[in-house]
């Protein structure tokens, strides 16, 4: 059944009796009425005509006020297209590591998906130029974060949900953003916005102020702004405070403050699997056994209760630009832009895991041996990972007497532009041209409290006679207990560890635009131009991690360039025209020349059809491809910590092993998985090529004359759009689960077992998961979006917009054209992909009062449980499902303009008025819900007073 496309056809037959029954009602004639101009992105002929060709979504400066957001991307996450995407509620470092693109985790950043196709699949424009890339010092990110732009210097924001290759080049797959800056005002203007979640949690501050003025020749706008988020602990809420909601400790980790110790005794040859009780501690040591009990679940970590479900940042910005008329037909302009980003991340204390099953990818942590001669060593015998006389197999120990880790970015982006624009004639038609530099750059910093240094840690456990030989050596007590690693030994094993990290792009462009000639239905209009680009990057983690000492997660470093010189051209044809119908045919093509990989062609067809005053067909067919980025062309082997289920293992919920691996993979009998997270080696591929999509876009736009200046309606706007996108050679790393459930299913000599090796107790000590050109992605779905504004009565007028967005299908591939888990209706991997997402907002003025309710509408999702299918929590265990219910959240905003101050306007606001909770979420890494998907569980109360003069 397919479900999206009888949920669409019943919102229309639901919305259109309501919509328009009263005009039936109605003896009124209908009115001819011209079908409004639509502002588009996506194409580069400067013509009124050709406007509305393709489906754009505008955002406009008194709508982006009216939200109470202030930050783009939390804007544009609400949008019924958008996908799953970076934003301040994600807590990523200490707690993912690094994707396989290069990437790095995006601490900080914020960024902004459509389509579901990915964050790196949208080009992001600054009045229509490229905005360079994020970086946040973890890696060389492949897409832009919306944090480097202040909201307060945007006049609107123009989303068009539709490839466009062809026009703008590489990246341009699933959409593109062109965020339209204020270009001049007259006189000052200062806002002030205070809000908080509950009150007195997560408090939000920010003031902008902007200067502004023209004259006959020139124009001016000088913004400043300062924004400031504090921190939310995840231990706030019951759902976040714990490692999987429902599950206790579960699934908490195995490093603990008192340590887990797993060996073979030399002496007795048993098997020990071993702690001390919770929270004793031990200053002069542990007596073995007598002091030691069985390691159990009561005895695991809770790490959660360290992170952080909103993150903390502080943004600072200086926007100015300037136009001045050089003469009658042309005008120079420059923009210059500097903003700072100083934002946190914070987890639980590092653990220190030892031995073979540690997994970690580190000599110095899987190979360890701990001599006998540590005055700690309450064992009396040696600890040996592997060799002659190997009986260690895991070690955990959580130095909670470090503290947590706290991950501190300071991020400033920097950009400059300038050009030429005017005009000229040639044969009697006016063309129109503009030449245009831009240098932009992303640089960030990264400090990290509270990780150690695994080589001193083994150094230190080691024989007491080579450490004493060192005299920065002091050996390390892991066995007491908690408190019983002193300052001394922290001062010795606890870095700082500081990593950097940078994005460029330089480009030149140019562009000529204007008619041909005559043809019988109209002009022929075009756009030519060209454009080249360099773009360079790194990634440059701290001389420790390069060292390979760093006991968290390692990384190598990242460098890389390229550039590219791109030419196009644009024709929009008028086929025929007749009274007020006319139907206009567009053609685009585009060269790039890559200095990695060659050259790619692309296209773009368009067909519109303005049947009459009212009613607008239209659709397209382009041709796109995305270039590999810097990281995923140049990063060298990083770590993932995946959460993975070991089919071959006893899982933590003590649920017996899916596969016999004995004889297969040599794992043990009885061999128990140790931790949810299990450590995946990632990295680029220099032999990537580009990925390639073909989209298609069908729809209409309906302004019927009978619902204009009527009883029941002032104007009615129903806009419909089709869309599918077809993208293929998609730059991914099979998704980790998947490869690994396939390589237990396909034996050792499976393709999918290439790269995962495992230790002789069983469990995965090796895990190679790289970027190939082996992904497949196809998509489709419908947008239908409502505006009706009625009359204006003794009660006000009211306006009422309805968007939907209706995902129809979705499939991924991966390797071998084995599907990938993502789809329609999961959430999997810390996203969703709802199957129906709504906004509705109905709006109200009264002379100097105004309202806006707004409803926003997720549809239900289902998720794997994975090992917690045998909890209660699990709603669904039979098919291992647990359903992730519909939610709707309610929004309200209040405003009044003060009647003896002009200019001056106040606003108070309730996002999330009913305190909705999201769905808790098993699958998810950290804090129990999805927080690309749904809000916090709280009210957010603002204020906002706004002053011009």
């Amino acid at each position: 059944m397919n479900i999206p496309r009888i949920r669409l056809a019943a919102a229309i037959r639901c919305a259109l009796p309501i919509l328009l029954l009263p005009a039936f009602a109605t003896a009124q004639e209908d009115s001819a009425r011209e079908l409004e101009r639509i502002e588009v992105t996506g194409s580069r002929i400067k013509k009124a005509e050709i406007e509305g060709q393709t489906p754009v979504q505008v955002i406009t400066r008194e709508q982006i006020q009216r939200t109470g957001l202030t930050a783009v991307a939390d804007l544009l996450q609400q949008m019924t297209g958008g996908g799953s995407s970076l934003n301040t509620k994600f807590n990523s470092s200490g707690n993912f590591g690094f994707p396989p693109d290069g990437s790095g985790v995006g601490a900080g950043a914020a960024t902004v998906d459509l389509r579901h196709l990915g964050a790196q699949r949208v080009l992001v424009l600054v009045d229509g130029v490229r905005w360079v890339n994020e970086s946040s010092a973890s890696g060389v990110g492949s897409a832009t974060d919306l944090n480097t732009i202040p909201l307060g210097i945007i006049e609107r924001i123009e989303i068009l949900e539709d490839g466009a290759s062809a026009i703008y080049g590489a990246d341009a797959i699933a959409g593109v953003v062109n965020i339209i800056t204020r270009r001049e005002t007259d006189g000052a203007q200062v806002s002030v916005q205070f809000g908080g979640f509950g009150g007195d949690r997560g408090q939000t501050s920010s003031i902008d102020a902007s200067l502004g003025g023209s004259g006959d020749r020139h124009a001016f706008f000088l913004g400043v702004s300062r924004t400031e988020q504090k921190e939310i602990a995840s231990s706030t809420y019951d759902f976040s405070g714990v490692p999987r909601p429902g599950t206790g400790l579960t699934f908490g980790s195995s490093a603990t403050p008192n340590g887990r110790f797993a060996f073979t005794d030399p002496n007795t040859r048993q098997a020990q699997n071993i702690t001390t009780p919770n929270g004793q501690s031990f200053p002069n040591g542990p007596r073995y056994p007598q002091d030691f009990i069985p390691f159990t679940t009561a005895n695991r970590f809770n790490f959660a209760e360290y992170n952080l479900i909103l993150t903390p940042s502080t943004r600072k910005s200086v926007f100015s630009q300037g136009r001045i008329e050089l003469g009658e037909s042309t005008t120079a302009y420059v923009r210059a832009l500097f903003n700072r980003r100083e934002s946190a991340n914070q987890a639980a204390p590092e653990p220190i895991f030892l031995g073979p099953d540690a997994g970690t990818g580190n000599p110095y942590a899987d190979n360890i041996r701990i001599s006998a001669s540590n005055p700690f060593n309450p064992f009396g015998f040696d600890l040996i990972s592997s060799g002659p006389g190997a009986n260690l197999v895991l070690i955990g120990r959580r130095p909670i007497e470090g503290g947590p880790r706290r991950f501190e970015q300071v991020v400033d982006t920097w950009y400059f532009g300038t050009g030429l624009e005017g005009s000229f004639d040639l044969g009697g038609r006016a063309l129109l041209w503009d030449l245009n530099y831009a240098r932009s750059s992303n640089q960030a910093e990264q400090t990290n409290f509270g990780s150690y240094n695994i080589r001193r840690i083994a150094q230190g456990l080691g024989p007491l006679a080579a450490c004493q030989s060192d005299p920065r050596c002091v050996p390390i007590n892991i066995f007491g207990g908690p408190g019983t690693l002193t300052r001394e030994m922290l001062n010795y094993i606890q870095p700082v560890v500081r990593d950097a990290s940078e994005n460029n792009i330089e480009l030149i462009s140019g562009n000529l635009t204007g008619d041909l000639f005559s043809l019988p239905a109209g002009a022929l209009s075009f756009a030519t131009g060209f454009e080249n680009r360099r773009l360079d990057g790194f990634y440059r983690p701290d001389a420790l991690t390069v060292a390979g000492e760093y006991n968290g997660v390692p990384s190598r470093p990242t460098s890389g360039e390229y550039d590219v010189t791109e030419y196009y051209v644009e024709l929009n044809a008028p086929i025929y025209e007749a009274g007020s119908s006319r139907l206009d045919l567009s053609v685009a093509g585009r060269y790039s020349d890559y200095s990695t990989f060659g050259g790619e062609t692309t296209g773009k067809l368009g067909l519109r059809w303005q049947i009459n005053d009212q009613f607008l067909l239209r659709g397209t067919f382009a041709e796109g491809f995305r270039a590999p980025s810097i990281g995923e062309l140049f990063g060298l082997a990083s770590r993932f910590d995946a959460q993975l289920d070991d089919p071959c293992l006893i899982s933590l919920t003590n649920l017996p092993p899916r596969a016999n691996c004995t004889e297969e993979f040599g794992v043990p009998p009885g061999a128990q998985q140790a931790n949810s997270q299990i450590s995946v080696t990632t990295g680029g591929n220099a032999k990537l090529q580009p990925e390639r999509v073909d989209s298609t876009s069908a729809g209409f736009v309906w302004s019927p004359g009978f619902a204009e200046s009527s009883a029941w309606s002032q104007r009615l706007d129903i806009e419909f759009a089709w869309y599918q996108h077809e993208l293929e050679g998609g730059i991914q790393a099979i998704d980790a689960q998947t490869q690994l459930n396939l390589c237990v299913a396909g034996g050792r000599f499976s393709p999918f077992c290439q790269g995962i090796t495992r230790a002789s107790t069983g469990g995965i000590n090796g895990f190679d998961n790289r970027l190939q050109n082996l992904g497949s992605i196809e998509t489709s779905g419908y947008d239908l979006d409502i505006g009706w504004t009625l009359p204006e009565t003794d009660l006000g007028e009211f306006r009422v917009d309805w968007q939907n967005t209706f995902v129809d299908d979705y499939v991924a591939r991966g390797a071998n054209g084995v599907q990938q888990p993502r789809r329609v209706g999961i959430e999997v991997n810390n996203s969703a992909i709802p199957e129906w997402t709504s906004n509705l907002a109905v709006d109200w003025t009264y002379g100097d009062f105004s309202a806006r309710w707004t409803t926003r509408f997720i549809d239900r999702v289902t998720e794997d449980c994975g090992a917690a299918r045998t909890l209660s929590v699990c709603r669904n265990p039979a098919p291992n499902a647990n359903p992730l219910g519909s939610t709707t959240y309610h929004d309200l905003q209040l405003g009044w303009k003060a009647p003896w101050v002009q200019g001056a306007q106040l606003t108070l606001g309730v996002n999330n008025v009913f305190e909705k909770q999201a769905p808790i979420c098993l699958s998810c890494s950290l804090n129990g819900y999805d927080a690309s998907t749904y809000d916090l569980p709280e009210r957010f109360v603002y204020g906002k007073f706004e002053l011009k003069f």
